[in-house]
């Protein structure tokens, strides 16, 4: 069963990709999506993709300052593989990316894991806040654009369906199972002969985690810290422009198309699926019909910069893991 189950996970989050994909797919020109990704300019994508490399070093380097702090100076070259590891654990599961580098950390560092995990999770929420931010710099720049798009593809159609939900015959009985099934939770960890090793081991979890948090509050340099920040977004930003040149359709596109292009697939990689496919492929070409990009062109622009960014993972993700596994080889022959 414990095998099924993940593969059972694989299954359905590629089958939501694959729709979306599909989804995208509608309304194009196959042929001619071919012939564009056969002629597209690749100087601009090879270009962008030593931006994402910058920024992948950037984020490494971001993620030892937040370690830090717990008294721990990670080597950067192990930062770095076991966040390229976690990139590509993501395209095996959606968010199983972020518990592998921290494992692939602990195993390379011997820090506490649970440590590890809070500052992942503390730099996930400013990536949100990041994400957050560059939505409502869009929505200043871009306002009809931004506005219209988010309404008729996010906001309205999760209104309806929240509301379907609501008024369904199934809502009140499903609270009423919650509420239930939190009690007897609640119930069996307050009785006294409940294992109280369990109890004190999920505590310490909670505290590593809680603590690994707070990491953002004592960093050692702010400043450093917003500095990367920024610079990674900036990055992600550089290649979501730069590679509007790749095809003659989309090279007329200013930098606030970018800004534009930058916030939808932000959403569309926030997807429950394997690394965004489908979804970033969906959403953007959606996104570029209101800068006149028509689907061919626009789905032909996702399949660049997604195609290239994935594969870049790919590469640099396995070479990671074989890198992780050659040094924690060593470390272990020399301890014994």
């Amino acid at each position: 069963m414990k095998k099924i189950l993940p593969a059972l996970r694989f299954i359905v989050f590629l089958s939501i990709g694959a729709a979306l994909f599909y989804l995208a797919l509608s309304g194009t020109d196959l042929k001619k999506l071919m012939s564009e990704l056969k002629n597209a300019h690749y100087s601009y994508v090879f270009i962008s993709l030593i931006f994402a490399m910058v920024a992948f070093a950037s984020r490494a380097y971001r993620w030892n300052m937040l370690i830090h702090p717990l008294g721990y100076k990670p080597k950067f070259r192990n930062t770095f593989y076991s966040l390229m590891f976690g990139y590509l654990a993501n395209l095996a599961l959606p968010r199983l990316g972020e518990v592998s580098r921290a494992v692939a950390l602990n195993r390379s560092e011997k820090i506490p894991l649970d440590a590890i995990i809070g500052t992942v999770i503390a730099e996930r929420a400013i990536d949100l806040l990041m994400l957050l931010m560059c939505i409502i710099l869009a929505l200043v720049i871009e306002f009809e654009r931004i506005s219209s798009f988010l309404g008729d593809n996010l906001i309205h159609p999760l209104t309806g369906k929240i509301s379907n939900v609501v008024h369904s015959t199934f809502f009140i009985p499903s609270i009423i199972a919650a509420v239930v099934m939190l009690s007897v939770i609640i119930y069996f960890l307050t009785r006294k002969n409940f294992s109280s090793a369990l109890i004190q081991k999920t505590n310490r979890f909670f505290r590593g985690i809680f603590q690994g948090l707070l990491t953002v509050i004592k960093l050692k340099s702010h400043t450093a810290f917003i500095f990367h920040t920024v610079l990674i977004w900036f990055l992600y930003w550089l290649v979501s422009y730069i590679c509007f040149f790749s095809l003659d359709a989309t090279s007329a596109l200013d930098m606030k198309a970018g800004v534009f292009v930058l916030v939808v697939g932000g959403l569309g990689m926030t997807a429950p699926v394997q690394g965004g496919i489908g979804a970033y492929h969906w959403i953007v070409t959606q996104g570029l019909l209101l800068f006149g990009i028509e689907a061919t062109a626009g789905l032909s622009y996702a399949t660049i910069v997604h195609t290239s960014q994935t594969l870049l993972v790919i590469l640099v993700g396995v070479v990671s893991f074989l890198m992780l596994s050659v040094f924690n080889k060593k470390a272990a022959n020399v301890n014994t």
